[in-house]
This record gives C-alpha cells, structure tokens and sequence, in this order.
C-alpha cells in the first residue's frame, strides 16, 4: 500500500479527494433550504391578500361612479334631471374601495339609503305588482279614515289603478277584458268563481258581500285584477233597492261620498269602482260629479257597466278626469251556457272590429263554465284576454 505510518493523518491524501465531514455538512444544509421553501409556501397559501378597505369621504362617493345623475344631484322629492318620475326616493348606491398590496384600487357598489345624491337604482314595480306581494296592499297608497283604509294616489304620483292592474303583453292584437261581478254575495259561487275562472278575467266584489277581505286576499294570490261594486240607485227604487249604503239621488254630495267611503273601506287591492245597479244615479250628472271627482283624486277608474242607456258616465268622466271604461256586452242577461257561449262570440265580434271590447257577467255557474272553456278557445284564435285596466279610458294621458 506504500503508506507511511509516521506521516500525519491525512497527508498523503490524494488531491481532489471528498472528505466524509463535508458531504455530512452538504446533505444538512440542503435538509435546512427544503424546510425553509416549504415553509415559505405555506406562509403564502395562508395569508392575507394584503387587501385592506378604505370607505372614501361622502363628497367623493358620488364622484367615483359616471353617472348623470351623480352629476346633477336632485331632491329627493322631485323628478331627476331628464323628466322621469323616481318611483323610491329611498333607493341609491354605497361605494367602497379596497386597496390592494400592489397600490391597485378595487372599487365595490352596493345599495343603501338614499341622502339626496349618488347613483339611483330604478323601481321597476311602478306598474303591475309582485305576484309574490299581490295579496298585500301598498301602505303608501291607503289612508286612514273612520271608514276603514282608503285607496290614496302615493307620494311619488303611483295609483292603485297601475299598481293593482294585471300585466299584459303591450301588443296590437284583438284584446278582450271580462269582469265576472257580484263576488262575495254568495260563499259557494265565489269560491268557485276565483278558483276556475282564468287568472285573466277580471273579478268585481260587492260592497255588501261577506268575507270580502278573505276572498280578495285569493283572488289577488291566483292572479286576478279586482274591481269594487258599490251599490247606486236604480230606476225602480226603493221598489229595488240594491242595498244598504245605496247611492241615491236624493241624498247629500256630503253624504253619498260617506256612502262610497264606507265601501271602498271593505277592501283592498282594487283597481277602480263599478256601479252595482245605477240606472237613475248615472243619468243624473250632478249627483255623479262629486261622486266621480272621489273615485278619479284616489286614482281609480270607473266602470259603467253598459246596463243603462241614459249613463252620463263619459260626460262626467271627462269633466272630472277619472280614467273610464264603458262595457260592450252582457254576457248573460239570459243564464244558458249556449246563450252566453253566443253572446261571448258577439262580444269577439266587437273587439276584431274596434281593437277591443269589454264584457261583463254575473258569477252564475252557467257564466263561470262558459267563460273559462272559450277563453281558452280564443287564446288559440290570437285573442289576448287583459284585465279591464288595460282597456280604460284615461283622460289624464294623451
């Protein structure tokens, strides 16, 4: 082996050899940079995202979205810039900006109340109703009275007429509008009537029915648009009397408007009056004018049921501004499921003629199953059935 036993350890190593020590001290440090670099990667996965939020000062929140409205700030209470009516002055935008660890600036908009100024988020609800809430009455269109709750047009100019109507499709076709009445007189009939009948026709209560309040509630909750019958003095009176709280000739401005009022407060939810009998009480201009003018300030329409040929309904509309409609047909003045099948085609008739027509019926049985089996008819020969606020005359539009 020509080793030297009297030489120091290690001298007569060859050069470039590997010492044991230092392949021992290699292998630990490499050890220690592994845990370091896995260390380091956990620390990143679990870490903030170095986000942190900065609310900006009130005078800068309006700034930070381009919007018109941002711009030209309005009152609350006044229609913004451009002419359009805000249906919620409640509504608007918060705006929250975050800044990132780089220096970048996310910027986050969410609702909150309204002050007066910043971005506007629209009510789309102004006409027609939540099918969800059609049950449930807008508070801001009702005001307390000794009568009951009163239907009122709301601060931001809204009106139980729009608020209340069944949607339809806007389309120039043939449009028909059928208004079954006399619902709550008679607990079976009524059951019956809101229960086949198609959400598309229109359902008018009596003022002096039972369970009014229970039945709108179902009618409003399957889809129907509603009308309230008052009782108004008919020809042959007292002979025929309509009821109690009968609108009459005879009495007071002061004291048919009572009358009304104590009507109008059984229910909710409707969208306008119909008269129940009349044939006096409506050619009789001067006791329908302070009568009228009520219905049309509340922002309700009124519908003459076409039974009298001497009605100055139209005339007293106009001159008041209450938003009317006029039926063209009874549908079953004969109760006969041929007969009013029959009178149902003619009232088809008149509507392909004029672009539309307005048909009215009691709840008999013999009216509910001859309704509901040629509405379904007409659908397939392109008739759209709307709720009767859809075929009202308003004079307050042009």
């Amino acid at each position: 082996m020509n080793t030297d036993l009297h030489a120091p350890l290690g001298q007569n190593r060859k050069p470039g050899g590997k010492r044991p020590g230092v392949l021992r001290m290699g292998r630990v440090v490499a050890g220690l940079c592994l845990v370091l670099i896995g260390g380091f990667s956990l620390y990143t996965a679990f870490r903030g995202d170095g986000l942190t939020r900065e609310t900006p000062p009130e005078k800068e929140q309006a700034a930070a979205v381009p919007s018109e409205t941002a711009k030209k700030p309005s009152s609350p209470d006044g229609p913004p810039p451009g002419g359009m009516p805000r249906s919620d002055p409640q509504s608007g935008a918060k705006v929250e900006r975050m800044t990132s660890g780089d220096g970048s600036v996310v910027t986050k908009y969410s609702p909150k109340t309204r002050d007066g100024s910043g971005p506007v988020l629209v009510d789309a609800m102004q006409v027609g109703q939540d099918p969800r809430m059609a049950a449930l009455p807008n508070d801001a269109l009702l005001e307390a009275s000794p009568a009951g709750r009163l239907p009122i047009v709301g601060p931001d100019g809204r009106r139980p007429m729009d608020q209340y109507a069944r949607p339809w499709s806007g389309a120039h076709g043939t449009r028909i509008a059928i208004v079954v009445s006399g619902l709550g007189l008679s607990q079976t009939g009524t059951q019956r009537a809101i229960q086949q009948l198609p959400e598309e026709v229109t359902l008018a209560f009596a003022a002096s029915g039972n369970s009014l309040q229970r039945w709108m509630q179902e009618a409003r909750r399957t889809g129907h648009e509603i009308l309230l019958q008052v009782p108004f003095e008919p020809f042959d009176y007292p002979a025929n009397d309509p009821g109690p709280d009968t609108l009459l000739t005879s009495k007071s401005a002061a004291k048919n408007i009572e009358s009304l009022h104590r009507a109008m407060g059984e229910i909710t939810n409707y969208t306008g009056v119909m008269n129940y009998q009349g044939g006096r009480f409506l050619s009789d201009p001067n006791a329908m004018e302070p009568v009228m003018r009520d219905i049309g300030k509340r922002g309700l329409l009124f519908l003459d049921d076409g039974t009298s040929a001497q009605s100055k309904t139209s005339v007293v509309a106009k001159g008041t501004e209450v938003p009317y409609a006029f039926a063209d047909v009874q549908l079953d003045g004969q109760v006969d499921f041929n007969a009013i099948t029959s009178k149902l085609d003619e009232l088809e008739r008149v509507a392909k003629r004029n672009g539309q027509a307005i048909g009215v019926a009691s709840a008999f049985d013999e009216s509910i199953d001859a309704i509901s089996k040629w509405t379904e008819e007409a659908a397939m020969r392109g008739i759209e059935i709307v709720g009767i606020a859809a075929l009202t005359n308003d004079p307050t539009k042009p």
